[in-house]
């Protein structure tokens, strides 16, 4: 069984929050991959589903960020789990907007939620931690963290959060790895939709000016080439 942890912040002040990016993504899955309906428990919002047979239990702690641990510790020791059956989506300000980094164990680097979690079940969780960047000073990232992605951000942060959706399961198979590769694969080979270009008002849209079109017409594209380069 796999416990999927989204840390977030409860309440629609913090909905579009940086540091809320766990819930965007827990909320993601719960969509794609046909989840129960959210209800209370654990002192969270779970909701049941699988993942290539196995369970899986999504879990956004409604404590705040800061007591996160209390929730994921609830949920690990009803259903007898380890750490390394919880994997925790979170924030992550020391990685570049839109990279993501797959991790077991470690320190909580500043980040709260991390420190909760760390302080409830021990260290050797996994994590799937996901850039937002840095505000540039560390006496800046609260209050970076606690406001809103910016509008321009819109256009990493859905594909990215519906690419990590999409390959959610082999989360659920232990192929933490796998699923990190995919994910940046997908993002790379994705193409942006080519833009057509619109001719200026009056001008032919070839290039040519109105009256070279309608002096060669009747000829090919070759035979006007030729005549321009060798002249009439």
């Amino acid at each position: 069984m796999l416990l999927l942890i989204g840390l977030g912040n409860p309440g629609s002040q913090y909905v579009a929050n940086r540091h809320n990016v766990g819930f965007m993504v827990i909320d993601a899955i719960h969509r794609r991959h046909g989840f129960t309906p959210w209800r209370r428990k654990f002192q969270a919002e779970i909701s049941e589903g699988t993942f290539a047979g196995d369970k899986c239990l999504l879990v956004k702690p409604q404590t705040y960020m800061n007591e996160s641990g209390r929730a994921v510790s609830e949920a690990m020791r009803f259903y007898k789990l380890k750490p390394e059956d919880v994997m925790v989506i979170h924030d992550e300000v020391d990685l570049a907007p839109g990279k993501i980094r797959m991790k077991a164990g470690g320190g909580a680097a500043g980040h709260n939620g991390l420190r909760s979690i760390a302080g409830a079940i021990g260290p050797d969780f996994r994590r799937l931690r996901i850039g937002v960047g840095h505000p540039g000073v560390k006496e800046a990232v609260p209050h970076y963290v606690l406001h809103d992605f910016a509008k321009a951000d819109k256009a990493w942060l859905e594909p990215l959060i519906e690419a990590m959706a999409e390959h959610a399961p082999l989360m659920g198979e232990r192929m933490d790895q796998t699923f990190s590769n995919r994910v940046h694969e997908q993002l790379r080979t994705a193409k942006p939709e080519k833009q057509k270009t619109k001719p200026v008002k009056g001008l032919p849209a070839s290039g040519e000016s109105a009256s070279e079109q309608k002096e060669g017409a009747g000829e090919g594209p070759l035979a006007r080439g030729l005549k321009k380069l060798l002249g009439r």
